[in-house]
């Protein structure tokens, strides 16, 4: 048996920790050596922001009474020694719940009304207006306290049935999906729209978020949950009971909501819950072995995934175990197995795509510092070569080079205005791809859809307008791309004309490429695929859903154009940085050339000096390359990264 998830977690943590005190060592060292140019202090900055605010979150996903707040309190819970997501007989959670950490915030849990659901206003949007949560501190160091608060999320209350249409929990001609009439005619709505828990657990504090969702009439009335939160956790656990196995209503849930491409299926995990409801003492063992295989088997067959993504557990018995330190109960309880599973899945998958970024960006890094050195190398080396053909040289000679490089400096002055040209082109340049990537851009290229979805009655034709919408889209990173290669070409230009010039050794880098993006677009644009068919046209036809829909759909597209604008940032800051790091050494070479002539002036010994000068400062050069390359190499060696993703066969790269 492998490491557990906690303990896949805590390694996971200890790196990232050691990962952010290399990277400001090498930060506090290159400052230090005036190695930090714009670019370089871009890409410190983001590796820092990267690893630092890294967050891994887990989706549990499940109709009601599943065990799926049992699950929850099973693997990551069990240390308080009673449950914490209430999970008893009756009790379950009703609302979207995300439980993490943020240290800037006080331990509590807040609750948004169910009544702002009758506001446009999305999930995000809400998030920054606090005044309108209802906010329970929690004390941390008293379990019973937090347990008793965390009851809030299963509050529900009582409503006409107009209130239930107008709250997104009652569709007249989806009969099946409504809560059932009271004697008094009003139905069960959830009291609380979203609950976000911040509590200070180990794993919540090293960026491990947790997703706890409703059954399915709450999931499918929430478009942001399912089209934002579900698609973007890093794995979706989804709960089934062993005594019903897949019902109706799970089929649902998983075909509308979670059913994705096979190579994504990894991100995936059946949990067959409440196999304590097998074990039959009037059945030998190895016929309840066989019951349960039988409805591994059947679960995986509907839902299409492979055998060994379908995991039996008894929650329950294994948050006893855990509690009463049971290990026989625990290995039975087969919660050991899912949660190796957890570990070699998500930690495997996300240290995988982590190391990569890790790796690509200290190359980068590197690249841009060791630019800046050989700028200083090659200026050394120009001086050198100027003094020595000094040696035994009058003074005439050389009061005739000092006017030279004056002379020479003049000239470099007066060409900065060309430089401040070519800035200014690329600047503007720049400006329209932001432009097309911006938000204004982007609500234009959605106003067809959304007037379409707004519509009264049936969206005829919305599936067509939304594949050209997403056509569009594809058509819009093109563009970006496009222009972004024509911004290489113009800088290639103008580089090798001041190369030849001046001497410089500026170089365009390649420009980003963004492929992955229109990649994140394909796949944004399958996951909502499902709210446009036959099955959900009845629920489409309400123009608040629509909209809800919309909005969500905005916001995650929002954050791909900003993820690939920025992206281009960081590729125009690279260039540029080129030209200010070799404008400022040359500045500096022109003051050190005019020093040395001085000196040598003023004294015989003046010549020899300088000469030795500049041989010190090559060595120091090549020891500052050398602790370069040290330092970098540390950060993409550090232990615990291999470790941890080595020999995983979940991993997906």
């Amino acid at each position: 048996m492998g490491p557990s998830f906690n303990e896949q977690f805590d390694q996971h943590g200890a790196w990232r920790r050691e990962f952010a005190q290399q990277l400001k060592r090498l930060a506090e060292w290159m400052s230090s050596h005036e190695l930090m140019d714009a670019a370089v202090q871009e890409r410190l900055q983001r590796l820092e922001e990267q690893v630092r605010s890294d967050k891994v979150m887990v989706a549990f996903v499940a109709e009601f009474s599943r065990g799926k707040s049992e699950l929850i309190n099973a693997i990551f819970f069990a240390d308080y020694g009673r449950r914490i997501m209430p999970a008893s007989a009756g009790r379950t959670t009703m609302c979207p719940t995300e439980l993490g950490y943020d240290a800037s915030v006080a331990p509590s849990l807040r609750l948004l009304p169910i009544e702002t659901r009758l506001q446009m206003q999305s999930l995000a949007e809400w998030r920054v207006k606090t005044d309108r949560w209802q906010e329970i501190p929690l004390d941390v160091g008293n379990a019973d306290q937090i347990a008793k608060a965390l009851e809030k999320v299963a509050e529900v209350r009582k409503v006409s049935l107009d209130n239930a249409r107008a709250l997104g929990f009652w569709h007249d001609d989806l009969t099946d999906e409504n809560p059932v009439p009271d004697a008094q005619g009003l139905v069960e709505v959830p009291m609380w729209r979203h609950a976000l828990i911040n509590i200070p657990h180990p794993l919540l504090k090293q960026g491990l978020v947790i997703l706890d969702t409703p059954g399915l009439n709450a999931v499918g009335a929430e478009p942001e949950l399912t089209v934002n939160l579900i698609p973007q956790a890093h794995a979706v656990v989804f709960i089934l009971s062993a005594d019903t196995g897949v019902t109706r209503s799970d089929l649902s849930i998983w075909r509308e909501h979670l059913a994705i491409s096979a190579d994504s299926m990894d991100a995936r995990l059946v949990v067959l819950n409440k196999i304590d409801t097998l074990w039959d003492t009037l059945n030998s063992a190895e016929q309840v072995q066989a019951q349960m295989e039988r409805q591994c088997s059947t679960s995986a067959e509907m839902l299409g995934v492979p055998l060994d993504r379908v995991v039996p557990v008894s929650a329950q018995k294994g948050l006893v175990a855990k509690i009463t330190a049971d290990d026989l109960l625990l290995e039975t309880s087969g919660l050991p197995v899912l949660e190796e599973a957890l570990a070699k899945g998500i930690m495997g998958r996300r240290q995988s795509i982590l190391r990569a970024a890790v790796a690509n960006g200290v190359a980068s890094l590197r690249t841009e510092t060791s630019r800046v050195i050989n700028i200083r190398r090659r200026d050394l080396d120009d001086q050198m070569a100027e003094l020595r053909s000094l040696r035994g040289k009058n003074a005439s000679v050389i009061e005739s080079m000092r006017h030279r490089i004056e002379q020479e400096q003049r000239e470099f002055d007066l060409s900065t205005s060309k430089i401040q040209a070519v800035r200014a082109v690329h600047l503007k340049l720049l400006r329209d791809v932001f432009q097309q990537l911006g938000a204004k851009a982007l609500k234009v290229e959605l106003s067809e859809l959304a007037q379409t979805l707004q519509q009264k009655g049936l969206k005829l034709g919305v599936k067509k307008i939304y594949l050209q919408t997403f056509d569009k889209l594809r058509g819009t990173l093109d563009k970006a791309q496009a222009s972004g290669t024509e911004i290489q070409a113009m800088l290639g230009g103008t580089f090798r004309q001041l190369n030849a010039e001046f001497g410089f050794s500026l170089q365009v880098p390649s420009p980003p490429q963004l492929e992955h993006f229109t990649h994140d677009l394909n796949q944004i644009e399958q996951s909502h695929l499902q709210y446009l068919g036959m099955g959900n046209a009845l629920k489409l036809a309400q123009p608040e859903f629509a909209e809800r829909l919309v909005r969500a759909l905005a916001m995650r597209l929002r954050t791909v154009y900003e993820s690939a604008a920025n992206d281009l940032e960081l590729w125009s800051k690279s260039a540029t940085a080129q030209l200010d790091a070799q404008l400022r050494e040359r500045r500096r070479s022109f003051a050190r050339r005019i020093e040395a002539v001085d000196r040598i002036q003023q004294a015989a010994s003046g010549l020899v000096e300088r000469i030795a000068e500049i041989e010190a400062s090559e060595d120091e050069l090549v020891q500052l390359e050398q602790r370069l390359q040290e330092l970098t190499s540390q950060l993409v060696a550090l232990p615990g990264l291999d470790s941890v993703t080595s020999g995983s066969h979940l991993v997906s790269a």
